[in-house]
């Protein structure tokens, strides 16, 4: 057995957290090139805006080296290990594996959201250092060990469909059938990641496996699908790029940059389906260790990334949040873009739930919301003289059941990423007030504009806490105006019928 390879724990320790930081400020380049071909093709203004947002993020990150957003994932590790090495550690491969986790997530250089909670039926107390990661372990033959990494908005991982499909089941229906369900909280354009086969939990495997591949969709179709599985991938990509959804659901050609299946044996009774959509954060890296010490990722080329630059609408209205009257919140248009400057407040899911909690208590809240915009958000820790980490916004959708609530309490403006649900466009209307929407995916641009920020109440709910930011020229578009009327429904349902139609020009 001499001639094993050794592989030390440091050097797996070392390894993981440097991809993990690097995963964190660079996106793949394959998916900067294919979300700049995106940008070059696409028609709808609000859509090309926002992966100009998106393309123009990621070049900061890159030259800033901090979060391409404030979601930093939950980490998942995909290991296939040689038969032929041996771990050099005490502990098991789990723990050598997390603690490369904590140190990426605690570098104090580029410190990381910790997003992870225990007890998730009930206390849901944070981690605080993003552990314990997902681990996935195979054995194969060979003396070296490849390592996968990814780390997985909540916001696409909660839009993750599964069905135990009968074997005569269509699955190009089935993903057509889930899109609308899916709304723009994945953040598109993204992936899909598609696994068939197996058994239940072997097939979500599969499609979270599949979106560790590189974007090769233009390239596939230029040479022409050579088997059913490529067709199959074909087929899904032009029918949900037809479904007009766009950039952030914002109605437009490009919502899904590529469509990813792998496929295993599965029982005869059945055909299991498993889709997981990958973000516009798109965020993992392969390294492969051979014991000859840590392995570190090259960094991308700058010169590689397309060159945009995203720059206000010049037909933006600015907007003075201190002084902020129902009169002129009732005067914006659904996709007007506006520019926010001045004092917003704060708060997202754990906020919400506690001010619940107190009303029903009858004790009196520490914030007024009378007058105020609340900006749906978790940052990132700030470093080196920061203002906040970035903090682009968070999904929307899951604060609708607190919507009449946080209304009666005087709010005239709420800010997040993706659409409202059916009931809350009702309530935005019935109160004449307005949801904007801020990119997702441009964390770190949309932090840029945070001039100050200081935590108002529940501190001890870390980034759920409840901040007043000051804003200086945040960009964002009015999703649902006072009148009920809704982007995320009249946009792609335009562009879809134009898609159909081959009505492509620009709209006005």
């Amino acid at each position: 057995m001499s001639d094993m390879t050794v592989i030390s724990e440091d050097d797996l320790i070392e390894s993981v957290a440097d991809a993990l930081q690097y995963i964190s400020y660079y996106h793949p380049m394959d998916y900067i090139r294919a979300l700049g071909d995106a940008y070059e093709a696409e028609k709808g203004p609000a859509a090309k805006d926002a992966i100009a947002q998106i393309l123009t993020n990621s070049r900061m990150c890159a030259e800033g080296h901090r979060p391409i957003c404030q979601d930093t994932g939950i980490v998942n590790v995909f290991v296939r290990w040689g038969m032929n090495c041996r771990l050099d550690s005490e502990r098991s491969l789990q723990e050598v594996v997390d603690e490369g986790v904590r140190r990426a997530y605690n570098h104090p250089d580029n410190k990381l959201r910790a997003s992870i909670l225990a007890d998730p039926a009930f206390t849901r107390r944070n981690t605080r250092d993003n552990t314990p990661s997902v681990l996935s372990v195979e054995m194969v033959p060979g003396s070296t060990v490849g390592v996968d990494v990814a780390a997985k908005g909540g916001g696409s991982e909660n839009k993750s469909k599964f069905k135990m499909m009968n074997p005569s089941d269509n699955i190009v229906e089935w993903v057509l059938e889930q899109i609308p369900s899916m709304g723009a909280g994945w953040c598109p354009p993204g992936m899909l990641g598609i696994g068939i086969g197996g058994t239940a939990e072997h097939c979500m495997r599969l499609a979270k496996l599949s979106l560790m591949e590189p974007i090769d969709m233009g390239q596939l179709k230029q040479r022409g699908p050579q088997n059913d599985i490529e067709q199959l991938r074909i087929d899904i990509f032009d029918a949900v790029n037809a479904m007009g959804v766009g950039a952030q659901g914002l109605g437009g050609l490009s919502t899904v940059l590529d469509v990813k299946i792998l496929d295993a044996p599965c029982h005869a009774a059945g055909k299991p389906v498993g889709m997981i959509p990958n973000c516009a954060a798109t965020r993992h890296a392969h390294f492969t260790l051979d014991g000859s010490g840590p392995a570190y990722l090259e960094p991308p080329k700058l010169d590689d990334y397309p060159q945009v630059t995203w720059k206000p609408d010049s037909a933006a209205k600015r907007v003075d949040l201190d002084a902020l009257t129902p009169e002129e919140v009732a005067s914006w248009k659904h996709g007007d873009r506006l520019l926010l400057t001045g004092k917003m407040l704060t708060g997202r899911d754990a906020a919400h739930k506690r001010i619940h909690d107190m009303l029903e208590a009858g004790e009196e809240l520490p914030v007024d919301f009378k007058g105020r915009a609340i900006y749906y958000v978790g940052p990132v820790d700030p470093v080196m003289g920061e203002v906040v980490g970035p903090a682009g916004p968070t999904t929307a959708t899951r604060m609708d059941k607190f919507t009449e609530m946080m209304l009666d309490l005087g709010l005239l403006a709420m800010i997040g990423k993706a659409e409202r649900g059916h009931n809350a466009v009702e309530i935005i209307s019935n109160f004449k007030v307005a949801y904007l929407m801020a990119t997702g995916g441009a964390a770190y641009l949309v932090s840029r504009a945070i001039k100050g920020a200081q935590v108002v109440a529940f501190e001890d709910l870390g980034m759920e806490a409840i901040y007043e930011f000051e804003v200086e020229d945040m960009p964002v578009t009015v999703a649902v105006d006072a009148k009920g009327n809704n982007v995320h429904t009249l946009a792609p349902a335009e562009w879809r019928r134009r898609i159909a139609e081959g009505d492509l020009e620009p709209a006005e």
